[in-house]
């Protein structure tokens, strides 16, 4: 019999590899890993989905939003931790904004494109305004340093960058708002002008006297993922006697129920001990 040109043998033989290669990794290995994975961690493997009245309800690994039609929190509910990524498993993801990130861009009505009219908060507003809505939400101080008391991040920015002082400008408060503070260093504040370049200014976060905020850190910022299902129970016993109040049952009774939903460190020593909301939400609703 004839030999087959080289040319051609290559291409058999290339193909023979790509069915082989594709039943191993493609088919064999698939089934194999989800046999093994249905077999030894069942609902794991299935998400860790959790189920109220008859119908699924969420995963108890995957954060998500317990808010009204507008937006607005369910008092008789638990709040997860804030999300960059709105809890969709789909835009994962961090805000990529570092402690520096203080200045905002304040919205401008006349910006070139919509990035311009509609501005951008800084890492430093985001967590003073968080932390301003959840204080009247629990009915407690949302006062943190380095914030204003109207809920934006309390930043200066002097000219010239270097030497004495002439000009001082509260840039994350937009005119007319009154500054945070009146005079710096002897110069009158002024309000933030939207459009306005500061750039070349020298930029003062103001601590401020507010005391040790009441607020824990993870009721203001977001998790690396955006996903975070759980939060930390000092974040839990804040919200615990809003949620006693409008269900209308026994303080004492919900802070067990707090207990009862905490996970404990990882490996004994791993991080700090959390409870998973949707978990507590769904204890409530069962009374």
């Amino acid at each position: 019999m004839e030999r087959l040109p080289s040319w051609l043998r290559g291409h058999l033989a290339a193909l023979r590899a790509v069915i082989v290669l594709t039943l191993l990794t493609g088919v064999l290995y698939p089934l194999a890993v989800t046999g093994v994975a249905q077999a030894f961690f069942g609902g794991r493997a299935d998400g860790s989905l959790l189920s109220s009245g008859g119908r699924q309800v969420g995963s108890a690994v995957v954060g998500q939003s317990f808010t009204d039609q507008r937006g607005e929190p369910v008092r008789r509910y638990f709040q997860s931790r804030p999300s960059a990524a709105g809890y969709d498993m789909l835009a994962t993801a961090a805000s990529n904004l570092g402690p520096e990130d203080v200045v905002d861009t304040l919205p401008d009505p006349a910006g070139a494109d919509d990035a311009a009219r509609e501005g951008s908060r800084s890492l430093l507003t985001q967590v003073c305004a968080r932390s301003a809505a959840i204080g009247r939400l629990e009915g407690v101080s949302g006062a943190r340093p380095y914030c204003t008391p109207d809920g934006v991040g309390a930043v200066l920015k002097v000219f010239p960058a270097t030497g004495t002082p002439t000009r001082a400008v509260s840039v994350n408060q937009a005119c007319p708002a009154a500054p945070f503070l009146a005079r710096y260093q002897g110069v009158a504040v002024e309000c933030g002008r939207p459009g306005e370049d500061y750039a070349a200014g020298r930029t003062v976060p103001v601590r401020g006297s507010a005391p040790i905020p009441v607020v824990p850190a993870d009721a203001v910022t977001a998790s690396g993922s955006g996903l975070d299902p759980d939060i930390s129970v000092a974040y839990a016993r804040l919200q615990a006697p809003r949620v006693a109040g409008e269900r209308g049952i026994a303080l004492a009774r919900v802070f067990t129920l707090i207990e009862e939903h905490t996970t404990g460190r990882g490996l004994g020593f791993m991080g700090e001990p959390a409870v998973n909301v949707l978990r507590l939400n769904l204890a409530l609703d069962r009374g």
